[in-house]
């Protein structure tokens, strides 16, 4: 976990507190859109990630423009809201995502994580 938290906060430019937080409420998203499988597999492989997904959970958003909005909401459109209610722009919450599924690909290859891409609408953008 300390090695994508640490790409996260410089891919993103953020402080650690907040990458962690988005870290999480990525990892907590998929592991409510796709439990088994290779998210599971990802999930076991990333120490630390429900104690990730735990933290994502009780960090208060400030709501920004979007998560008012979407924050309400399922899919991506929802974790998008409570990723820019920790601040992140869309810039930053592509690059996040970017980062978070370079690093499963190092964790469980890159065909677990296209399966997951591809089981997700509108993840496989970020890939």
């Amino acid at each position: 976990m300390e090695e994508l938290l640490a790409r996260v906060t410089a891919a993103i430019g953020v402080e650690e507190s907040v990458a962690k937080a988005a870290v999480g409420h990525v990892l907590g998203f998929l592991n409510k859109e796709f439990p088994e499988g290779p998210v599971a597999e990802l999930l076991e492989k990333l120490p630390g990630s429900p104690e990730s997904i735990e933290a994502a959970d009780a960090t208060p958003s400030e709501g920004g423009p979007l998560g008012g909005l979407m924050g309400g909401m399922g899919g991506l459109m929802g974790l998008a809201g409570k990723l820019n209610g920790l601040g992140l722009d869309m810039g930053q919450i592509h690059t996040l995502a970017k980062e978070v599924l370079a690093h499963g690909e190092g964790l469980i290859g890159k065909e677990n994580v296209q399966k997951i891409a591809s089981s997700i609408p509108g993840l496989s953008q970020f890939l």
